[in-house]
């Protein structure tokens, strides 16, 4: 696994690190399984050279004739992107490749759904002739004119595409292909002074903290909320500190082994500040008080700015839990 300025510098870069145990988790640990355990939607938002959107016409009965950008669920042994590249095809006509991870939502353990910013590399665009199960066809759409949709939780994911493309305000993010049987979080849980020291919170075996959702609709483990909460509250008084997620420096998923590698690590960044501050905090960091953990200070500048400025900036995926 490599020190923990090494797995770190990885992390940053968007690179993956092996999940090999779990420092924080509910009662019982199961493997998930696409579909049965777990859900992952995917979609994508693609543009043509006008900035006009690519949607789709749905074929089901429930919401015939409405319009949605392509999207769907995950099927067992494939991976994220292949998931998303399947759905546009089936429902456009096109070929496309990612450009980036746009925006993670989660409900609990109901689903998951990832967007990506895509862009065409092929095909051609499906029309009323070529109708099936999938969809009935597909179109540009300018985002003014009117367009009867199956529901409008897809304007915010247009608008981040919108905006992305003009500005981006994080790299370029895909998923790595690397097996995790269980969703959960590796958090970079950081502690930022006044003075500018900067602390992150590792297990005592040198890593960045690993937590595991629960995948049980009792558990109410949502994928970012709980999980990180519990492994907080394992750490230190949840009275005495503010916890705030601040994104996805990155994500790891393999799905080539069903039921035993569908799940997902999301390495998290995440910020701790004493309960009476707001921003950077005066004094050492909060007092732990669990011998698993410890904090550690980093040194390394080069490494400190690295992190600082993804504070600063947020440039990260961002991170919805929907209830």
């Amino acid at each position: 696994m490599g020190s923990a300025e090494e797995q770190v510098d990885k992390i940053l870069n968007g690179e993956a690190v092996q999940v090999s145990g779990f420092d924080s988790s509910p009662e019982t640990v199961r493997s998930v399984a696409i579909r049965k355990t777990v859900c992952y939607i995917v979609s994508a938002v693609i543009f043509n050279d006008k900035n006009e959107v690519l949607m789709m016409q749905e074929a089901k009965r429930d919401c015939y004739k409405m319009w949605y950008l392509p999207a769907g669920r995950m099927e067992e042994n494939e991976t994220i992107v292949e998931g998303m590249r399947r759905e546009v095809k089936e429902e456009t006509g096109l070929e496309c490749n990612p450009v980036t991870l746009l925006l993670v939502e989660e409900s609990g353990p109901s689903w998951i759904r990832f967007t990506f910013l895509a862009e065409v590399t092929g095909g051609s665009i499906k029309t009323t002739a070529e109708a099936d199960s999938e969809s009935l066809q597909a179109q540009w759409w300018d985002r003014v004119s009117p367009l009867p949709l199956r529901a409008k939780d897809i304007l915010h994911l247009i608008e981040a595409g919108v905006k992305y493309r003009e500005s981006p305000w994080f790299p370029h993010t895909l998923p790595v292909e690397l097996p995790c049987s269980v969703v959960c979080q590796r958090a970079m849980v950081t502690y930022a002074e006044s003075n500018n020291d900067l602390w992150l919170l590792l297990a005592t075996e040198e890593h960045l903290p690993v937590t595991v959702s629960g995948t049980s609709p009792s558990e109410r483990s949502h994928t970012v909320k709980a999980a990180v909460y519990r492994l907080v509250k394992e750490c230190m008084q949840l009275s005495q500190v503010k916890i705030k997620t601040r994104g996805i420096l990155g994500l790891q998923h393999h799905g080539k082994n069903p039921g035993n590698t569908d799940g997902i690590c999301f390495n998290t960044l995440l910020s701790i500040e004493h309960n009476s501050t707001s921003g950077a905090s005066d004094g050492p960091p909060p007092v732990l008080n669990s011998d698993k953990f410890r904090w550690w200070k980093v040194d390394n500048d080069s490494l400190k700015d690295k992190i600082l400025q993804r504070l600063a900036s947020l440039s990260v995926v961002p991170i919805h839990a929907l209830f």
